[in-house]
């Protein structure tokens, strides 16, 4: 019995065509695998769905190997009931629970931080908001100082304050931002540290850079609601590692009365 799945009316006569179906999936089958192995390669009716009135697919099992879960899709169409079944189309399709390969990506999406390696050159894209010339990024409080040493003689582009935004962001959700799990275990904050570093310029008031080489974010930046175990402040109760109490009954002594 054939499974039939859509909104509008299934033209019987295209419902029952599941062999005709078939034989145009063995068919397309054979143009790639040869006549011999085709006919192994269309497995089971698995369902039917109708497209429109008068258009319907149906789908049969994909068995070749390499293609789990990969289905042969025949689109049939008949015009009224008197007309002929026309095969539309026959194409090999994914299903549910086909093993596919990853998602593609347009190549100019592809780099990913920390794919850049020795050697590797990436230019920025013209029109990158991250960026803008120096002379008109006077939105940094310390910018109208910097722009009389960049125009014409350093730097010929600044960030943003959108790319500014966009590294704050980053760096507060990241893994050194103040709602890590080291930070709320921490016994202080980085702000209160006197191994953290502070950045220049508008950044100043909310990231660093950590100065202590035995912390786990030594030379990274850190925001300042970030903390580790190796605080400046942190103190050490010297203790006995050994729990004493502080009364000690010896009851394996016998005691003798003396005197008669």
């Amino acid at each position: 019995m054939t499974t039939v799945t859509a909104e509008h009316h299934a033209p019987t006569r295209l419902v029952h065509a599941v062999e005709q179906a078939r034989a145009a999936a063995v068919e397309e089958a054979a143009a790639d695998l040869g006549p011999e192995a085709a006919g192994a390669a269309v497995g089971d009716h698995l369902d039917a769905v109708v497209e429109d009135p008068g258009t319907l697919t149906h789908f049969f099992a994909a068995t070749q190997g390499g293609y789990r879960g990969w289905r042969w899709s025949v689109t049939l169409a008949g015009v009224d009931e008197a007309g002929p079944v026309t095969v539309c189309e026959v194409v090999l399709l994914p299903g549910p629970d086909a093993v596919v390969g990853p998602q593609w990506v347009p190549w100019h999406e592809r780099v990913r931080p920390g794919d850049l390696g020795v050697g590797d050159l990436l230019p920025t894209a013209d029109g990158d908001a991250r960026l803008v010339p120096a002379y008109v990024a006077a939105d940094d409080e310390e910018l109208p100082e910097q722009i009389a040493v960049e125009v014409g003689l350093g730097r010929t582009k600044v960030l943003s304050r959108a790319g500014r935004e966009a590294a704050a962001d980053r760096w507060f959700d990241g893994p050194h931002g103040p709602g890590t799990d080291m930070a709320r275990a921490a016994p202080g904050t980085c702000g209160t540290c006197g191994f953290f570093l502070s950045l220049a310029g508008s950044m100043r008031g909310a990231f660093g850079v950590c100065g202590n080489e035995y912390a786990p974010a030594d030379g990274a930046v850190v925001a300042v609601g970030f903390g580790c175990g190796a605080h400046s402040d942190v103190v050490v109760d010297a203790v006995s590692p050994v729990a004493v109490a502080e009364l000690v009954y010896d009851d394996g002594v016998d005691l003798e009365p003396v005197g008669g």
